[in-house]
């Protein structure tokens, strides 16, 4: 699903218009974006929770060439999705 399919979904789920849809979207969007740069977590509760993690600095390889080099520290938004979405995934096959 793109961004257009779920603004349109929105719109027609809960008859607003398509730019009206938009604009909700990119607010949500844009609030979480914002509580994760403050280092806050957003917890939705059915769906799951972001949250920003900090990794560390560490040496990793170049592929092309096999060369050691650097990997700056930095911070990760993650999502950890809740039982409810968990459950409406379908079952992964296993590989035999």
């Amino acid at each position: 699903m793109k961004l257009d399919d779920l603004v349109k979904s929105v719109a027609t789920g809960s008859d607003l218009s398509t730019v009206k849809a938009r604009a909700l979207i990119d607010h949500v969007f844009g609030s979480i974006g914002d509580a994760l740069a403050r280092g806050e977590e957003v917890s939705l509760p059915g769906f799951g929770k972001f949250f920003s993690k900090a990794t560390d600095a560490r040496t990793g390889r170049n592929p092309r060439t096999g060369e050691p080099m650097q990997i700056a520290a930095s911070t990760k938004a993650v999502f950890s999705p809740g039982k409810a979405l968990k459950d409406k995934l379908p079952v992964a096959k296993s590989r035999s």
